[in-house]
């Protein structure tokens, strides 16, 4: 039989790769000679860098860059087995995890590190880049990653604006004459989960300007600021953005990504199963096991399980899928490719305990399902 594991990671628990040898270890005590093929999965989000390169053969490379605070962090991105694609993720460099909460403030924070690694990775031959875009702790609309690959954003003064959302008013001229070489030879894709726009009630900072540390003044600062800053983008650049679906994803990266680096934005999930081509690794298989932390309503909207559901059923493979927990809508899965979900957990567990007991619960939630599923005669249909 021939088993293909596709799961994303296991927020704040399990990584992809490592819920693939959970998975593998539980299958074993069934089917010790399983054929079976980890592809570590993520949707844009946390762990896609590492999911292809581990898929794809490659390799992560560290550096220092400028922190969403202006500090000096150690961020990695991947090269793929290719050797010419860059997976980029903006968390690393510029994510709303390495602002502590009371020092949270969109009007301050900078993409500056992403453009950093953007950097590192075509002055190391890169010509395709993956952007993955979520977790962002700006609302700078890229303005900071543009200005580290050499942009210059001017005020009145012919002075560079300083780092955040809130300098962005200020904004009378782009300069984009100076970019790094080569950053206009590559082909750069977004990982992009969301359609909001930049601007509007909608928008970049009216809907994801709280979870960063803005008040109400500020959200109304920083919307009018990027209304501005698209003004000066299609005067300057003769890139619209303000309307573009998935311009207000992570404070406005979405934008910032196709005004400067003429980007396509694209939903996470297809750009990581085209990359570690899953479709391919599907054939012949019997099933899939898929899942993440939570499955929900949510998860029909794109992420990992609901886009690896949609291949396989293409392949008509079944889909079981292993979770954390199942949440309220997981029953809308069904019609989408889905055979079945389960929560790992067996036993009242609190979240501390399941968080750290995940490699066996999985391990163990594996060796049921395909137990089940075998012993009644059942994988592809």
């Amino acid at each position: 039989m021939k088993i293909v594991l596709a799961p994303d990671s296991y927020k704040g628990s399990l990584s992809a790769k490592a819920a693939c040898e959970a998975m593998e270890a539980g299958i074993r005590r069934a089917f010790p000679d399983a054929d079976i093929v980890h592809v570590p999965m993520a949707d844009g989000g946390e762990g896609t860098a590492e999911s292809l390169v581990s898929a794809t053969g490659g390799e992560m490379v560290e550096c220092m860059v400028t922190g969403p605070l202006g500090e000096r962090v150690r961020a990695r991105w991947g090269r793929l087995g290719d050797g010419r694609t860059a997976v980029i993720e903006l968390a690393e460099a510029s994510g709303l995890v390495l602002v502590p909460p009371a020092r949270r403030n969109p009007l301050h924070t900078t993409t500056y590190g992403t453009g950093e690694l953007i950097a590192d990775a075509v002055r190391a031959g890169c010509r395709d880049i993956i952007l993955a875009i979520g977790g962002s702790a700006s609302n700078d609309a890229g303005a900071g990653m543009a200005q580290a690959l050499g942009v210059r954003l001017l005020d009145d003064a012919g002075r560079e604006l300083p780092p955040g959302g809130g300098a962005l008013g200020r904004l009378a001229r782009i300069d984009a004459t100076r970019m790094l070489p080569g950053v206009r030879e590559c082909r750069v894709t977004v990982a992009c989960d969301v359609d909001n726009p930049l601007v509007g009630p909608e928008g970049a900072s009216a809907v994801f300007g709280p979870q960063k540390g803005a008040t109400p003044e500020m959200v109304k600062v920083l919307d009018d600021n990027l209304r501005h800053f698209a003004d000066v983008v299609e005067r300057d650049l003769g890139v619209r953005v303000a309307d573009l679906p998935g311009a207000g994803a992570a404070g406005g990266m979405g934008a910032g990504a196709v005004a400067f680096l003429a980007a396509t934005l694209r939903r996470g999930v297809e750009i990581v199963i085209d990359a570690v081509r899953l479709e391919e690794k599907l054939r012949g298989a019997d099933l899939v096991l898929s899942g993440e932390g939570q499955c929900d309503h949510q998860t029909v909207r794109g992420k990992t399980p609901f886009g690896v559901a949609q291949v396989a059923r293409r392949a008509g493979v079944p889909v079981v899928l292993l979770a954390g927990s199942l949440g309220d809508g997981v029953e809308a899965l069904f019609e989408h490719g889905v055979t079945s979900a389960f929560s790992i957990v067996d036993r009242p567990l609190s979240l501390d305990e399941a968080m750290a007991r995940a490699p066996a619960l999985i391990a163990s939630a594996a060796e049921r399902v395909v137990r089940a599923v075998f012993a009644a005669g059942g994988g592809r249909r």
